[in-house]
């Protein structure tokens, strides 16, 4: 029997990517986002993954038409940048509203009917800035940070009922994420030219990364397991990262991000 995969935010970047590689790997599968871009093989349900009612009715439709939900992938949401002092409380608001609200809405709406069949795959997109948290990105690196605290909590939650979970975190990926991130420079006189700086050099480490389809490629294989361990670094850059922000102390490892992002 192909297991039936939703995919939120898969309209675009590692979303589509990893859509696409579920259809090839016999997966039938639904993609969640605002606006629909048609994929072969993917069929698109128009939500807003902010809004828990649009969320369910979605969940609902694709039971209705399915029966059952094998596996989700959490993969919708934006960045912002900018100084904490300067970051409008609205704009730190959306940033937590749908990387994290998002994600847990649609979370919840899967859930009774993974419960209820005995298994599940729920694979959450963070970041490695969820543990090596970035300068001028703090609310992002919170939401991810915020991501990775959820996925531990909730495996041993889901645990006895067949379902695991787990939060991909990876680096720098050439996408249309770094075109859509909100940027705001207010306040960079006061400090001295630093927030459009560290933006620059995140930018450009982006514009070089991965691609979206061998991330999406990486994500679609982790989902179509049934367990692997709860935070998984993507890219053998990042596992190393990930590695040291285990083995260093914090203060060191701050202090390196700080002189990459924070000059």
């Amino acid at each position: 029997m192909n297991q039936v995969a939703i995919v939120t935010g898969g309209s675009g970047g590692i979303g589509r990517c990893t859509a696409a590689e579920l259809h090839r790997a016999g997966c039938k599968v639904y993609e969640f986002s605002r606006r629909e871009k048609p994929q072969r093989g993917v069929t698109h349900i128009t939500a807003d993954m902010t809004d828990e009612a649009q969320v369910r009715a979605a969940v609902q439709e694709v039971l209705d038409r399915e029966g059952r939900i094998d596996i989700l992938v959490n993969n919708a949401g934006f960045g912002i940048s900018g100084a904490a002092e300067t970051t409008d409380t609205r704009d730190a608001h959306a940033q937590l509203e749908l990387n994290l609200y998002g994600m847990d809405n649609a979370t919840k709406a899967v859930l009774p009917a993974m419960r209820q069949q005995g298994s599940g795959r729920i694979v959450c997109m963070s970041s490695i800035a969820g543990i090596l948290p970035i300068p001028f990105q703090l609310w992002y690196s919170v939401s991810k940070a915020a991501i990775n605290a959820y996925v531990l909590a909730l495996q041993n939650e889901v645990r006895p009922f067949g379902i695991t979970v787990c939060a991909i975190m990876p680096g720098d990926i050439a996408s249309g994420f770094t075109d859509a991130r909100q940027k705001s420079e207010a306040g960079d006189d006061v400090y001295a030219g630093r927030i459009q700086r560290s933006v620059a050099v995140m930018e450009k480490d982006e514009r070089g990364g991965m691609t979206p389809g061998y991330a999406g490629a990486y994500v679609a294989k982790i989902a179509m397991k049934k367990k692997s361990k709860p935070l998984v670094a993507l890219g053998p850059m990042y596992k190393g990262a990930a590695v040291l922000a285990k083995l260093l102390p914090r203060r060191l490892s701050n202090w390196i991000v700080g002189l990459m992002y924070a000059k």
